[in-house]
Formats: C-alpha cells, sequence, structure tokens
C-alpha cells in the first residue's frame, strides 16, 4: 500500500470508461491514493457507465462525458497525464455478434486512436489495458496459461485480441509503455446489471436480490474462476507502477474454482431468496460457448506479486450486501 501511495499520489491518472464498473472502482482506489484523476465515459445506455458510481467522490475527479472515438478529445484530454487505465469498450459477446461494426469501431479502432494520441501528445505516458479471457476461445488445456493458443470463439474476442496487441506492438515499436491483463470473471459493488449482456454475475446477484429466479444454460456443471473488483484494481495498479511489466501479458485468476450451478446456489444462500431453473441453451449463446475455464495467473504473481485476496463467499457477500441497499440505482 505504501509503496502505491508513493507511485500515484499527485500523478495525474486518466481513466477511460471511468463511470463503468472497474473504471469506477478504480477511480476511488486512486483517489484514496492522492492522485488526480480524470475520467472520460461516453455514457452510452447498453455499456455500464453510472453516474451513482462516483456519488461520493464526484467533487473529488475531473469528468468528461465523451467518446474514446473522438480523436480530438483524447488529444487533448491524454496531454500530461501520468497514466492511462483504458478501460472503455464494448464487452457484450452477444452484442459483437448482432453488431460487428460498433464492437469493431470502439475495440479496435477506438484503442489504435487512444495509441495515436499518446504517441502523438504524450509518448512518456503509461497504459494498463484490460484484455479479457474470451480471446483463448475453447480451451485446450487447463488451467489457460498465456501461452495457451488465441481461438476467439465470438467477435468481441477476436477485437479485443487486436486492441491488445495494438498496445503491445506499440510498446515494441514506439516505446510507449503498455501492460495487458487477461481478465476473467470479475464482480462485486458498481457493477451494471440492468441487463445480462455483459456478465452472467451481476445478473445472477440482480435475480436473487429480487427473489427471482436464475436460468442456468445446460447442466450448470460449466466451471469458472472470478476475481472481487478490488482484487483487480490491486492487479491494474501494481501493473501500472511495475517497469517489468512493459510490454508483458498477464492473466488474472484464482484457485478457487466454481460451477455455475454451485455459484447460483451459493449467492441464493447468501441473498436469502431467489431459485435457480437449469434450461436448454439458446442455439446463438451456444454456438460461442467457451465451456469450462479456469486461469493460470502464476506469471502475475510470480512477476508482480499480485494474488487475489478475497475468496469467494466474502466477495459475494459484500456484493449482495451492495445491491439490496442500492439496486435501485442500477436499474435505470
Amino acid at each position: 500500500m505504501n509503496n502505491l501511495i508513493k507511485a500515484y499520489h499527485n500523478k495525474k491518472v486518466l481513466i477511460t470508461g471511468g463511470l463503468g464498473f472497474i473504471g469506477s472502482n478504480l477511480a476511488h482506489r486512486l483517489v484514496e491514493l492522492g492522485a488526480q484523476v480524470t475520467i472520460i465515459d461516453s455514457l452510452i445506455w447498453a455499456y455500464g457507465g453510472n453516474m451513482f458510481n462516483i456519488e461520493d467522490i464526484k467533487e473529488k475527479v475531473n469528468l468528461n462525458i465523451g467518446d474514446i472515438r473522438d480523436r480530438y478529445s483524447i488529444n487533448h484530454l491524454v496531454k500530461g497525464q501520468d497514466y492511462l487505465f483504458n478501460l472503455a469498450g464494448q464487452v457484450s459477446h452477444i452484442d459483437s455478434m448482432k453488431d460487428p461494426f460498433t464492437d469493431l469501431e470502439i475495440n479496435v479502432t477506438g484503442q489504435v486512436s487512444i495509441l495515436e494520441s499518446c504517441r502523438q501528445y504524450n509518448p512518456g505516458i503509461k497504459i494498463i489495458y484490460p484484455s479479457s479471457r474470451q480471446i483463448y476461445g475453447k480451451p485446450q488445456y487447463l488451467p489457460v496459461d498465456e501461452i495457451h493458443p488465441v481461438c476467439p470463439t465470438d467477435v468481441n474476442g477476436i477485437n479485443i485480441n487486436a486492441g491488445e496487441w495494438y498496445h503491445i506492438l506499440y510498446n515494441n515499436v514506439y516505446g510507449i509503455r503498455a501492460t495487458s491483463l487477461r481478465m476473467t470473471n470479475v464482480y462485486g459493488p458498481r457493477q451494471m446489471i440492468k441487463h445480462n449482456r455483459q456478465g452472467f454475475i451481476g445478473w445472477f446477484v440482480r435475480m436473487a436480490v429480487e427473489g427471482k429466479k436464475i436460468q442456468i444454460y445446460g447442466d450448470g456443471e460449466q466451471k469458472r474462476d472470478l476475481n472481487f473488483v478490488d482484487d483487480v484494481c490491486d492487479a491494474l495498479l501494481m501493473a501500472g507502477v511495475s517497469e517489468k511489466a512493459n510490454g508483458q501479458i498477464y492473466n488474472l485468476g484464482d484457485q478457487e474454482v466454481v460451477s455455475l450451478k454451485d455459484l447460483a446456489q451459493l449467492i441464493i444462500q447468501i441473498s436469502g431468496q431467489g431459485n435457480f431453473e437449469l434450461i436448454p441453451w439458446p442455439k446463438d449463446k451456444k454456438r460461442i460457448d467457451i465451456g469450462d475455464y479456469y486461469g493460470n495467473f502464476s506469471k502475475i504473481k510470480t512477476e508482480l506479486g499480485w494474488k487475489p485476496k478475497t475468496d469467494l463467499k466474502n466477495g459475494l457477500k459484500i456484493t449482495v450486501e451492495y445491491y439490496k441497499k442500492y439496486l435501485d440505482k442500477y436499474l435505470v
């Protein structure tokens, strides 16, 4: 903690997608560390930005409502920044299949635009990019490490992979320091729950908190590892300050692996209400399902000293209590 305070205190930090789930949690941490935080977010309805996510720090951050595809805004915003946590993106796998061009614009063209702005106006900036375990596709072996073949099953996975490698390319060729973290299933407070297209965990929590039925596709035995958002923020911050991380790609993950059926039962137990049912796979979702996935995060543990601290039960307790208190803020 002391090292992070020293590293980020009075530093200028830009967070793209900073009103979203991970971005807003990261903004809270950076404010605690004494950073000068600037947020840009498009507040597009389907993508998770929520003004309530920064309600208690709104006087301590600079907020810009804008789109990363607006090159002129980004040119201005990157100037003078020490760090860029480049969290803006389209993350819905289903939406990417229905509208591949928008996914391409945000997750590839938008990322190249940001990198070009940095190259021209602030080549000394450090960039941290959130990639996804989705780029691996259906695992050929478990746990999945960083040398596992990349074979995405959907448009979103292809475009996130391209965005990741543009960051690594700009690190290697132009010397713009960049690190990519391949995230697994992230959960916690401030996650979007108004629809189910951006991850199943938040939707499971909403259904339970509302006393409704969680629907699980197939037999419910699909295995996943999950990371609590505070642990993910730790990884982002540690990658930001590490020179060893420049040009590197790291898996996040957890040693605790759970089936979706067991996860639903645990959320229902913690919530004290709700139930679940198994239903057949919809054809459009079955085509892009990856089966079991859990990651090998030994590289980031060895090189940066990161490992998850929050066990699943405690993380879910915090998450459920948050939405019981603030549910109405996340349904509009």
